[in-house]
């Protein structure tokens, strides 16, 4: 049921589900995800797989990536040099800078 998602099909992210997402997720797990910056980028692939066979173009994909990346940056600390790095970044860049550093990590984790 696409309540049970933070994504919807039509490429809207219920960021009042990212915490909840979040949180179903194994801490043990979440740590390897975010301790490790292949892993990041390997699970961020399949979450994008994910997305586009549920009919995301890249444009939504891009713009999911940066709701979630806006939560991130406010919300969990980075646990490793690269993904210190994307929330320096984020926070510095203006909403356009965060869109097209948005469709970069899609691309890059692609």
């Amino acid at each position: 049921m696409e309540e049970n998602h933070m994504i919807h099909k039509n490429g809207e992210v219920d960021t009042d589900k990212v915490d909840e997402t979040l949180n179903r997720m194994d801490s043990e797990r979440a740590d390897e995800i975010l301790g490790n910056f292949d892993e990041f980028k390997s699970y961020l692939s399949k979450r994008i797989q994910l997305g586009k066979s549920a009919g995301l173009n890249e444009e939504q994909l891009a713009n999911t990536a940066q709701q979630i990346a806006d939560y991130l940056a406010d919300n969990v600390e980075p646990r490793n040099r690269e993904e210190q790095l994307l929330r320096e970044l984020w926070k510095v860049g203006n909403e356009e800078e965060q869109h097209k550093l948005a469709h970069m990590l899609v691309k890059l984790a692609q």
